[in-house]
C-alpha cells in the first residue's frame, strides 16, 4: 500500500520534531550530534518520496541544498562540520517545518 504526501510529510515532521528534541541537549557532545544528524538525515531521505512536483512547490531550489546535507551526513559521516549542523537546526529547519505545516493545513491535514 502507498502512502500519501500527508502521511510522508507527517513523518518527516516526526523526525524533525525528534531532532530539535535531541538538539536541545549540548550541541557539543558528539553523541547529540550523532543523533541530531541521524533524525535530519531520516527527515531529508522521507522527504524525498514526495511526490517530485509537490516537493519542487514546497522547497524550491532548496531541496537542492537540503539532499546535499543529506548526503554529506550520510556519506562523509566524520567530516560532518557540527556548527553546520547547529546552524540548520536553528536557522533552517524551522522554516522547513513551517513550510511543511502550511502545507499540510491547507489539504486539510495539519
Amino acid at each position: 500500500m502507498s502512502r500519501d504526501t500527508t502521511e510522508i510529510l507527517g513523518d518527516a515532521l516526526s523526525h524533525f520534531d525528534r531532532m530539535r528534541a535531541h538538539a536541545s541537549h549540548d550541541l557539543g557532545d558528539q553523541l547529540v550530534i550523532d543523533a541530531v544528524c541521524m533524525r535530519l538525515s531520516a527527515g531529508i531521505e522521507t522527504l524525498a518520496t514526495v511526490d517530485p512536483a509537490v516537493r519542487a512547490d514546497l522547497f524550491g531550489d532548496d531541496w537542492r541544498l537540503m539532499w546535499g546535507m543529506r548526503n554529506r551526513i550520510a556519506h562523509g559521516y566524520l567530516l560532518v562540520d557540527s556548527s553546520i549542523i547547529r546552524q540548520t537546526v536553528n536557522h533552517d529547519i524551522p522554516g522547513i517545518v513551517v513550510r511543511i505545516r502550511h502545507y499540510l493545513d491547507a489539504h486539510g491535514t495539519g
